[in-house]
C-alpha cells in the first residue's frame, strides 16, 4: 500500500485545468486527506486540555508555551501516522488550500468527526470514550471556525514543515488606542490614617461543582475526571473519594460548596464578594447546554442563599461554555453564539447588577459599576484572550472591543478622580501576546487610577508584578491570583478574603493584606469528623511585608530567590497547603518565582535579573502556565 505522502504527491494540482469542477484539488480522496491533517490540528487546539488533564499533577510546573509548543510537539507523531516524510512545501500549501476550499463548499461535520474520533484515539489524546464524546461535542464549532478562518496556506504549512515553508502566527499582533490625554506623574497611594475604615472583600474562584460526584469511587481511573459515576471502583489496596473531596484528579460534591458558604462567618462580614469563576466541573467530553445552566443557577442560588443581601459581582470563566473554552466575539451570531450563556447569566445575576452593566454582559459576558462612590468595579470577559479559545482563530484583534472599552472606563474614572478594581478569571500573563502586551500597556498608563486586580484560574496561590514599560524595572502594579475552591489537581479546597483600604473620601481602595482559608482535606475525610475551615496564612504576616503595594510584592521574589526556607513556605501555600511530595528544584523554583514577575506574556526580558547566570531558558521551560483548569 503506499504511503499517504506519496500518494498526496502524486494528486497534488498543478494547474487550475487539473482541478475538479468544484473547484477542489480533483479526486474526493484528497479533499477528505487534506480534512484529516485540518481535524489533525484542530483536535490538537480543542482536545489539549483533555490531554493535559490526563496527566498527573506533578511538582515540576507546565509548560507555558500555548498551541504551538503543545502542535509541535503532536506534529511529529502525525507525520509518523499519515506518513508525510515526503510531504513537499508546494504540496502541502496546494493541499491546504484545497482544504479552505472544500471546507467552504461542503463542511461534512459528521465525516470530520469520524476521523477525528480515529485521530484521537490513534494519538492516545484520551480514552476512546472520551476522544468519542469529546468530537461529537466540538465537531461542528470546531469546523465553523475552520470554515471562517482566516488561516492561510502558508501558515498551516509552516507549522507542519518549519519555518522555511511559512510563517506560523495567525494571532498577529495589533495595538489599541490610548487617549491623547497625558499620563499623570506616578503617584504611589497614601497609607490611610489609623482607624480608616477597611472593607473585607470575599473572593470566590474555581469552584468545579461536580454533580456526578460519588463517594467511594476510584480517585485515579483512566478519565480526565475521576471520583465520580463512571470512575469505577478502585483496587481493594487504595482507599476510594473521600466524602467532602479527594487529592486527585476531582472536582467538589455539592456539600463541599455548602460547607464553604455556610462556614465563612469567621472570616467574615464581608462588604462585598468578587467570584471570577468556573463554576462547572471539568468533565468537558460530555457537557451539554443545560448541563451549563444548571451548574450556573444551583450554584448561584446556593451563594445568594448563604451571602443574603452581601453584593457580589461575578466574573465570566473558561468552564461556563460548552465546548470549554467556546466564547465567539459577538460578531458570531445564531446557535454558534454565546447568547444562551449570556442571557442566562444576566437572569441569573440580575439581583446583584445594574441595567447598564446587564446590557453589556449581554453583548461579552464583561460589565463595569461602581460599588461606592469613588470606586469603579470592572468585571472582564478573559476568555477573549485566551489561548484556547479556538473562535479566536477567526480574528484575534481586541475581541468584542473589550480592551478599547477598558481605555474608555478607565479614561472616565481618572477624569472623576476614582479608583478602579479590575475582576477577571484567566490572568494577564496567561494571555495571547498581542492582547497581554495591550492590557500591560493599558496597567501602566492607568498606574494611578487602577487600585487593584483580581484573578483565578491556575488554582494555585501566587501573583503577578506589573512594571513600567521603559524600564521594565519599576512595579506599578500587581494582580492577585487567588487559589481554587476545588481540589483538581490534588489541593486542599479554599478561598480568599481580602482586606481593602475602606469606603470612605479619597480611599486608595488598595489592598492593605489577605487572607486564604482551607478545609484540610486529611483531617476532614476522617469518619465523624466536621469538617473545618480554618485560616491558613495572612500575606504580610507569614511573607514579613511591610504593605501589600507592588514594590513589596517584587521584593519577596528575589527575597525567595536566595532564601530557600522562605521560598519552601511560598511553595506550601502556593498548594494551599497540600504541596506535591516531590521537591521543587532550583529550575522547578525559578520558573515559579519568574511566573510572579511576568504579567505580561512571551516577555522573558522580565526575569532577566532573576536569572543572571543564563538558566533562563531552561527555567523557562517549567513556567507555571497549567493547562487544566
Amino acid at each position: 500500500m503506499p504511503r499517504y505522502g506519496a500518494s498526496l504527491r502524486q494528486s497534488c494540482p498543478r494547474s487550475g485545468r487539473e482541478q475538479g469542477q468544484d473547484g477542489t484539488a480533483g479526486a474526493p480522496g484528497l479533499l477528505w486527506m487534506g480534512l484529516v491533517l485540518a481535524l489533525a490540528l484542530a483536535l490538537a487546539l480543542a482536545l489539549s486540555d483533555s490531554r493535559v488533564l490526563w496527566a498527573p499533577a506533578e511538582a515540576h510546573p507546565l509548560s507555558p508555551q500555548g498551541h504551538p509548543a503543545r502542535l509541535h510537539r503532536i506534529v511529529p507523531r502525525l507525520r509518523d501516522v499519515f506518513g508525510w516524510g515526503n510531504l513537499t512545501c508546494p504540496i502541502c500549501k496546494g493541499l491546504f488550500t484545497a482544504i479552505n476550499l472544500g471546507l467552504k463548499k461542503e463542511p461534512n461535520v459528521a465525516r470530520v468527526g469520524s476521523v477525528a474520533i480515529k485521530l484521537c484515539n490513534l494519538l492516545k489524546i484520551a480514552p476512546p470514550a472520551v476522544c468519542q464524546s469529546i468530537v461529537h461535542l466540538f465537531e461542528d464549532d470546531m469546523v465553523e471556525v475552520w470554515r471562517r478562518s482566516v488561516l492561510s496556506p502558508s501558515e498551516a504549512c509552516g507549522l507542519l514543515l518549519g519555518s522555511t515553508c511559512g510563517h506560523w502566527d495567525i494571532f498577529s499582533s495589533w495595538n489599541i488606542s490610548l487617549p491623547t490625554v497625558p499620563k499623570p506623574p506616578p503617584k504611589p497611594p497614601s497609607p490611610p490614617a489609623p482607624g480608616a475604615p477597611v472593607s473585607r472583600i470575599l473572593f470566590l474562584t474555581d469552584l468545579h461543582w461536580d454533580h456526578d460526584y460519588l463517594e467511594g469511587t476510584d480517585p485515579d481511573c483512566a478519565d480526565p475526571l475521576c471520583c465520580r459515576r463512571g470512575s469505577g471502583l478502585p483496587p481493594a489496596s487504595r482507599p476510594g473519594a473521600g466524602y467532602w473531596g479527594e487529592y486527585s484528579k476531582c472536582d467538589l460534591p455539592l456539600r463541599t460548596l455548602e460547607s464553604l458558604l455556610s462556614g465563612l462567618g469567621p472570616a467574615g462580614p464581608f462588604d462585598m464578594v468578587y467570584w471570577t469563576g468556573d463554576i462547572p466541573a471539568h468533565d468537558v467530553w460530555h457537557q451539554t447546554r443545560q448541563d451549563q445552566l444548571r451548574a450556573l443557577t444551583t450554584v448561584t442560588a446556593l451563594v445568594r442563599k448563604f451571602l443574603g443581601p452581601v453584593p457580589v459581582y461575578p466574573a465570566v470563566g473558561n468552564h461556563e461554555s460548552t465546548p470549554v473554552n467556546s466564547f465567539p466575539p459577538p460578531f458570531i451570531e445564531g446557535n454558534h453564539s454565546s447568547r444562551w450563556l449570556y442571557e442566562a447569566m444576566a437572569k441569573a445575576w440580575e439581583p446583584w447588577l445594574p441595567a447598564e452593566a446587564l446590557r453589556t454582559l449581554r453583548i461579552g459576558g464583561f460589565y463595569a459599576l461602581s460599588p461606592y462612590p469613588g470606586l469603579r468595579l470592572i468585571s472582564l470577559n478573559m476568555n477573549f484572550c485566551s489561548r484556547e479559545n479556538f473562535w479566536l482563530l477567526i480574528n484575534s484583534t481586541d475581541p468584542a472591543g473589550q480592551l478599547q472599552w477598558l481605555v474608555g472606563e478607565l479614561q472616565a474614572a481618572e477624569d472623576r478622580g476614582d479608583k478602579v478594581h479590575i475582576i477577571g478569571h484567566i490572568p494577564p500573563g496567561h494571555c495571547l501576546k498581542s492582547w497581554s502586551w495591550n492590557y500591560y500597556r493599558i496597567v501602566a498608563r492607568y498606574e494611578n487610577t487602577l487600585a487593584a486586580q483580581f484573578f483565578g484560574h491556575t488554582h494555585v496561590d501566587e501573583f503577578e508584578v506589573f512594571y513600567d514599560e521603559e524600564t521594565l524595572s519599576r512595579p506599578l502594579a500587581v494582580a492577585f491570583l487567588a487559589p481554587s475552591a476545588t481540589t483538581y489537581i490534588g489541593l486542599n479546597p479554599g478561598y480568599r478574603v481580602y482586606q481593602i483600604d475602606g469606603n470612605y473620601s479619597r480611599s486608595s481602595h488598595v489592598v492593605l493584606d489577605h487572607e486564604t482559608y482551607i478545609l484540610n482535606l486529611t483531617q476532614a475525610n476522617i469518619p465523624g469528623a466536621i469538617p473545618h475551615w480554618q485560616l491558613l496564612y495572612r500575606a504580610r504576616e507569614t511573607y514579613g511585608l511591610p504593605n501589600t503595594l507592588p514594590t513589596a510584592w517584587h521584593n519577596l521574589v528575589y527575597r525567595m530567590r536566595g532564601d530557600m526556607q522562605l521560598f519552601q513556605t511560598f511553595w506550601f501555600l502556593y498548594h494551599k497547603g497540600h504541596p506535591p511530595s516531590e521537591p521543587c528544584g532550583t529550575p522547578c523554583r525559578l520558573a515559579t518565582l519568574c511566573a510572579q514577575l511576568s504579567a505580561r506574556a512571551d516577555s522573558p526580558a522580565l526575569c532577566r535579573h532573576l536569572m543572571p547566570d543564563g538558566s533562563l531558558p531552561e527555567a523557562q521551560s517549567l513556567w507555571p502556565r497549567p493547562l487544566f483548569c
